[in-house]
């Protein structure tokens, strides 16, 4: 047998292109063959996560759907990173990520609170959890394609991660606290997640956080308050990361009605007048003209 027959019988055992791309390794442009492992298993263990808040979800179990969400934005914070610390960026991460991304803050959240309280709200409530689900697929996409233009301080509408911590950790601490959904509470959980959605498309500018480096030292009160914190979010996780959550989401709203009031309260710049210009212009050509004819006055006198 050929080594042409060979390969065409290797290639059909197993029909699965391998993946070949153009990454950048010391500044230069390289093709390589296979995918990064380590990045691209945090985004997978991501993707589970989601996944597996799906299945909670639907199955009543909020308390570890919550759970599920919360570590998947654990992991899909720790992909991006270390890929950038150990130089393993790649194409086709940022692709996975963002599928990824979909499935857990976008899928995920929209079934998760339809099962909580939107089951007796009909069409309504899927509707709610279509636009919600939606508008996280065009956030990620926008993210996409505006990643090179953008500021890196900050984001163009609330994150996917963020948002799907908003709808996700209500059931949680609703679970918790055993709180009955009512016709109410179903219509008022159907208004935030639709409001939520609205605000991941929106021109709101939120704080990336990727100013803060981890490299270099950091006053010691600040490893102090990050460890009350740790404490502070142990001792009632369900209660305070839904307020981080949602404190968050509201900050892109109240930063721009500030900013809005601020640049009202400052007054104008008034422009000069036709006549006042004209004025200022005819007393420039006064004070120049004298100024000319003495000089010239002086070059005579050092003529003769």
């Amino acid at each position: 047998m050929s080594e042409e027959e060979q390969g065409t019988q290797s290639e059909g055992l197993l029909p699965i292109d391998e993946h070949e791309e153009i990454v950048s390794e010391d500044g230069r442009k390289v093709r390589r063959r296979g995918i990064y492992l380590l990045p691209n298993m945090l985004t997978l263990g991501a993707l589970f996560s989601g996944f597996y808040a799906i299945i909670a979800g639907m199955s009543g179990n909020f308390n570890e759907a919550g759970w599920a969400i919360m570590i998947a934005g654990v992991l899909d914070g720790l992909d991006g990173r270390i890929a950038r610390l150990t130089n393993t960026q790649s194409a086709f991460g940022a692709q996975f990520d963002s599928l990824s991304d979909m499935v857990s803050f976008g899928v995920a959240p929209a079934l998760i609170m339809f099962s909580w309280a939107f089951a007796p709200l009909g069409r309504l409530g899927w509707a709610a959890s279509f636009i919600y689900m939606s508008c996280a697929a065009l956030r990620l996409a926008r993210f996409n394609v505006q990643l090179a233009t953008v500021d890196k301080r900050f984001f163009v509408g609330l994150q996917s991660p963020l948002a799907a911590g908003v709808i996700t950790f209500l059931p949680w601490v609703g679970y918790k606290y055993g709180l009955e959904v009512t016709p109410l509470v179903a219509y008022l959980c159907a208004i935030l997640t639709v409001f939520i959605g609205f605000l991941m498309i929106s021109n709101y500018s939120y704080s990336s956080f990727k100013e803060l480096q981890f490299k270099g030292t950091v006053p010691y009160m600040v490893f102090v308050f990050v460890v009350i914190m740790l404490v502070v979010v142990a001792q009632n996780p369900h209660e305070v990361l839904l307020i981080m959550a949602v404190a968050y989401a509201l900050s892109g709203p109240i930063m721009w009605l500030y900013k809005k009031q601020a640049a009202q309260a400052t007054p104008p710049e008034v422009p000069a007048s036709a006549p006042a210009k004209k004025a200022l212009s005819s007393k420039k050509a006064q004070t120049v003209k004298p100024q000319a004819e003495k000089a010239k006055a002086s070059k005579d006198e050092e003529g003769k």
